[in-house]
Formats: structure tokens, C-alpha cells, sequence
């Protein structure tokens, strides 16, 4: 998990930063991203891709995390996504993730191939979350960042779950869509939501629009 951070030490960088992000294939909600330079790596949690983890699991490396490293974080709500589609929403959240780092990095690892703004040095990692322990790290802080937003909007939208699924397009919140409609943060233009509100995409181009299952990266 530390070959990238130390392939990138030999060729002179020191404030190596990984980031990843959670959320861009739920049906409502931010994309939430984070960026982590770690500082101190006598880590007692485990660091990988935090789907591998379980959720007591991640908490714990979550708070760690906060402890040895210094953190950014980047938020795109579902609005959004809606505007300029999911895939350049991630890309914003990353940016806004870097540049919210309290000190700035020389090098960025970066969790598949999604386009930044960063103009220093970087490196497109493909499944990167399990590979290098600093983008681990910053999937570990989006993701428990992402699913405490959802849990949040649990008491603002009980009929749909959003504490159980986080959005994601389960079969209950299917049925929990088909029954109440879309709420605020729903993504109106995922597939599964968009079915649900055609009348209300008038002047919107819906060859443009992201499928609910579509494939972003490699």
C-alpha cells in the first residue's frame, strides 16, 4: 500500500497527497471528496478502499486518520450534478478538496482518471484506493463524510431510507421513489428519477443526460 507513496519519494516529492471521493452513483445526495497527506504512518486501523471495510471499521480509521494526517474535503451537491453532470461534479469536489488542504501538496495520487485543475504534478491510479495507503486514507474521510450527510438527511426524508442506503438505488428506496416521488436531493437527472419527473425536464437535453448505470472509468 505504500509503493506509489514511495515511488514518489525517490523522485524528490515530500507532501504526497492521495484523494478519493464516495457517492457518484447514488440517486441522491452530494459527491463528497477528500484529500489526505499523511503525517504519522503508525496507523492501528486498517487503510484501503473503505467499501472493503465495515463501518465500525472505517469510524475508527476515520478518526485516525484525522489524528495523523491533515485533511481536505469537497462537497457537490446533487443541484449540481444535475447542471454539469456527475462526472465533472467529481472532478470540481476533488479540486475543492486539494485546495482545502491546510498546507499544499508536491504531489497528488489520484483514485482512477478523473480530470483535475491541479497543475502540479500527479498521478492516475486506477483502483488506487487499494493500492496506496494515502488514497485509502482519503476513501476512509469521503466516505464517512458522505454517509453522515445522508444519515443527516434521514430525519429530513424518513419515507426513503436514506440512512440504510445512502442513496444508493436499492430495491427499497425504488419502491420508496416509485411511492413518494423525488424529494429536494434527489438527482433528477439519474435515470431511476428522471423516469419518475419527465414533465418537469422541459428545456433540458436529455441526450446529455447520465444514466443511472453508466460507466465513468476505466
Amino acid at each position: 500500500m505504500l509503493r506509489y507513496e514511495s515511488r514518489a519519494r525517490k523522485q524528490g516529492y515530500r507532501h504526497i497527497a492521495g484523494i478519493d471521493e464516495a457517492g457518484r452513483g447514488p440517486l441522491a445526495g452530494p459527491v463528497v471528496a477528500a484529500s489526505v497527506i499523511i503525517k504519522d504512518w503508525s496507523f492501528k486501523a486498517t487503510l484501503n478502499d473503505s467499501k472493503l471495510l465495515t463501518s465500525s471499521q472505517r469510524e475508527r480509521a476515520y478518526e485516525e486518520i484525522l489524528r495523523k494526517a491533515v485533511v481536505g474535503v469537497g462537497i457537490v451537491g446533487e443541484k449540481v450534478i444535475d447542471e454539469i453532470n456527475i462526472y465533472r461534479a467529481t472532478g470540481r469536489a476533488m479540486d475543492e478538496a486539494l485546495t482545502g488542504l491546510p498546507e499544499a501538496p508536491d504531489m497528488v495520487l489520484i483514485d482512477g482518471r478523473v480530470p483535475l485543475r491541479w497543475p502540479h504534478a500527479k498521478m492516475f491510479i486506477i483502483k488506487g484506493d487499494r493500492k496506496s495507503a494515502s488514497i485509502a486514507a482519503a476513501s476512509i474521510i469521503a466516505k464517512v463524510t458522505r454517509d453522515r450527510i445522508m444519515q443527516d438527511y434521514d430525519r429530513s426524508y424518513p419515507e426513503y431510507g436514506f440512512k440504510r442506503h445512502k442513496g444508493y438505488g436499492t430495491r427499497a428506496h425504488a419502491e420508496a421513489l416509485t411511492r413518494y416521488g423525488p424529494c429536494p436531493i434527489h438527482r433528477r437527472t439519474f435515470r431511476p428519477v428522471r423516469e419518475l419527473i419527465v414533465p418537469g425536464l422541459e428545456g433540458v437535453d436529455t441526450k446529455a443526460l447520465i444514466p443511472y448505470n453508466h460507466t465513468i472509468l476505466a
